[in-house]
């Protein structure tokens, strides 16, 4: 086994939360310091595109600078600790299946859309549109400013040693899932994102499981 793989013996009958987010579908769910949350990628190579928020002041937020500043690297995995824009522990990777996590790729949005690929490409659903409807009506006091630079699980964006990025196909599978631990009260976003251009979800978007224990 890789040293940066690392099961979990959690097990999802005794989840308090225990959610299927579809292809292309938003979640937005608040957990609490302590708790343990899971994503699994049902059918393999799909994007997870995720965001955190204090749950008690959201514009403190998940902050990919301070994140690989304080990892000195560039990818998520066992024992990563995701910062927040304070400078502050938000949550700690705990189990990892996977292995490695992007930073550095974004969310697609209707424009990232249009340049990366063609015009026709604009009025396609992107994760964008997802983080908007999901905080339209959100009881966390989430507004459009508030959407920052996210993580997407499970992708695979590599760095050129010309310092580009380049998107290639997933180094998930089916079943593989990330664990984190809340330090400190979170609300988190997600996009299970709709991507049809790259291969970020095998060009086939498809479900992930969100589920959330409390702590033993």
């Amino acid at each position: 086994m890789s040293a940066n793989l690392h099961f979990s013996d959690l097990d999802p009958a005794q989840a308090v939360v225990d959610a299927i987010v579809p292809a292309g579908e938003p979640w937005l769910q608040k957990i609490a310091k302590g708790q343990i949350f899971r994503i699994v990628d049902l059918e393999g190579n799909q994007a997870v595109d995720t965001l955190f928020f204090n749950a008690d002041d959201p514009e403190e937020h998940y902050s990919l600078t301070h994140t690989i500043q304080a990892q000195g690297a560039l990818y998520l995995s066992l024992g990563s600790v995701l910062m927040s824009s304070e400078g502050r522990p938000m949550l700690t990777i705990v189990a990892d299946t996977c292995g490695r996590h992007d930073t550095l790729g974004g969310a697609c949005s209707c424009e990232s859309n249009t340049v990366r690929y063609a015009l026709e490409k604009r009025a396609m659903h992107s994760c964008r549109d997802s983080f908007m409807a999901a905080i339209a009506n959100s009881p966390y006091g989430l507004h459009k400013r508030d959407i920052a630079s996210n993580i997407n699980f499970f992708m695979n964006v590599p760095v050129t040693p010309e310092g580009g990025l380049t998107f290639e196909d997933g180094v998930s599978a089916p079943g593989k899932y990330v664990e984190m631990r809340a330090e400190m009260d979170v609300v988190v976003l997600i996009s299970n994102c709709p991507q049809l251009n790259n291969p970020c979800n095998a060009y086939n978007p498809t479900p992930v499981r969100c589920l959330v224990w409390n702590p033993a």
